[in-house]
């Protein structure tokens, strides 16, 4: 029996920002190595990973594929799980540390990473652990940025890369009178307009996506100078802040930029707007829509470019020009799990050079293997690589799990408001003192440790 720290990720609903306290527990079914070998027959690996809503299909018979290969590689079973949201990835984690049993390898969004590292409860990688799935030198060196708070203490192994950038309509932006993207909030607003008219609009965004919407925000209040957390000290009251939420909520309810469903919407269903030509900007998307948008009526129409690095109201850029998180997935190992040299046998399989490129070809998303991804040549890659160099990490701390949700929540508690006339300062603001109550007792509790 194993003894370590454990987080307890006490779950307040669905997009509701989930509190996370560190105490010390026993974990009940904690367990030791399977000893060296990958013989795994007999036995069963369990992956959790988020489910692909644009690829549904592709993702199954992706699923399939692997369990196939890692038979025949393993002798082993491969048995896959999938999470829905960013409050079912943190809910997971919690229910899986709290009782010692649960999946051996979870396929964990970057942003997530740090609350896993938290808990104490996912495997620290030693040198003979990044052995055994090839080496860092296996992986582009800029995906290993979130991996853990430093290069002696990773508990990451990088799976997918993914910068967020915006695609664009070249004819709606030409006829507009444009050849290029804004770089600053304000201008990409003022292009939106031109292009919005006759039943087409500016912008494609998804207000009730599980998982974008924070994005926004964290990009536009780091570009003007504020870090959400600075030190010991959350900081989502800040005006930068509220500017962000300002600027996001009015594309819809003042500046009618964008198509009244979309508040409505997810991501799969503004990128299906902006596929069918009905919207010159789609923002904060990623390479995985070439795969939608390259079958689309809108194949070779579009393409894409950085999102803008000038925070609202301000008309160059700061200290900061974030064009993107440094986003992508990693796949950590549970500290409780009985078969780590299956799951690094895993872990191997999916990032070779050989399935990173077939993952690319069916999903899109970048790979995290360093010869995968310099064997890319599509040149619409382009703006997505230079992405990556300009991204920027979030707070590296367990508490980051929990303020990503509050910053949602204020989204979610908004859509009723923002489907009629527009959400009203005084409702704002409170919404704002709520997350940063939140956000703040969740970093005074990973303070404690």
């Amino acid at each position: 029996m194993r003894f370590g720290q454990t987080r307890r990720l006490a779950s307040r609903g669905l997009a509701v920002a989930t509190v996370v306290t560190l105490s010390a527990l026993t974990l009940s079914a904690c367990g030791s190595s399977d000893g060296g070998s990958t013989n795994g027959s007999g036995k069963t690996l369990d992956v959790l990973v988020n489910v692909n809503t644009l690829y549904p299909d592709q993702q199954k018979q992706w699923m399939d594929d692997m369990s196939s290969k890692f038979k025949a590689e393993t002798g082993a079973e491969l048995k896959y799980e999938t999470f829905t949201s960013a409050n079912d990835e943190l809910t997971k984690i919690q229910t899986s540390v709290v009782s010692g049993q649960g999946p051996d390898v979870y396929s964990l969004g970057t942003t997530f990473t740090p609350t896993a590292y938290a808990t104490k409860a996912f495997v620290t990688l030693s040198s003979d652990d990044w052995t055994k799935v090839g080496g860092k030198d296996r992986f582009n060196q800029a995906t290993l940025g979130i991996s853990g708070p430093d290069a002696a203490h990773q508990v990451g192994v990088p799976f997918v890369s993914r910068p967020f950038v915006l695609a664009y309509n070249k004819d709606m932006l030409k006829a507009a009178g444009f050849d290029k993207p804004a770089t600053s909030w304000d201008g990409l607003l003022e292009q939106a307009k031109k292009m919005t008219g006759n039943g087409k609009y500016g912008m494609a965004v998804g207000y009730k996506d599980n998982f974008d919407p924070w994005k926004f925000i964290w990009a536009m209040s780091t570009q003007a100078g504020n870090p959400l957390v600075d030190g010991s000290k959350a900081k989502l009251d800040d005006p930068a802040v509220k500017k962000a939420y300002e600027t996001y909520f009015g594309w819809l309810s003042k500046d009618k930029v964008v198509d009244p469903a979309s508040v409505g919407w997810t991501n799969s269903q503004a990128l299906a707007a902006f596929s069918q030509g009905k919207t010159g900007f789609m923002l904060m998307t990623t390479a995985s829509s070439i795969v939608s948008l390259d079958k689309s009526a809108l194949a070779g129409k579009y393409a894409f470019g950085l999102m803008p690095t000038t925070a609202p109201g301000q008309s160059t850029p700061g200290s900061t020009p974030a064009a993107s998180i440094l986003s992508g997935d990693n796949l950590v190992v549970a500290d409780y799990s009985q078969q780590k040299d299956l799951a690094f046998a895993y872990i191997k399989l999916a990032t070779s050079k050989e399935e990173q490129l077939n993952y690319n070809k069916i999903f899109g998303d970048l790979p995290a293997n360093a010869e995968a991804l310099k064997s890319l040549t599509d040149p619409k890659l382009a703006p997505i690589t230079d992405a990556a160099t300009k991204s920027f990490a979030t707070p590296f701390t367990g508490a980051w799990g929990d303020i990503q949700l509050a910053l949602t929540n204020v989204v979610v508690q908004s859509i009723p408001d923002l489907s009629q006339s527009g959400v009203s300062d005084a409702s704002l603001q409170q919404l704002l003192s709520d997350a940063q109550s939140k956000a703040q007792s969740s970093l005074d509790r990973a303070a404690k440790g």
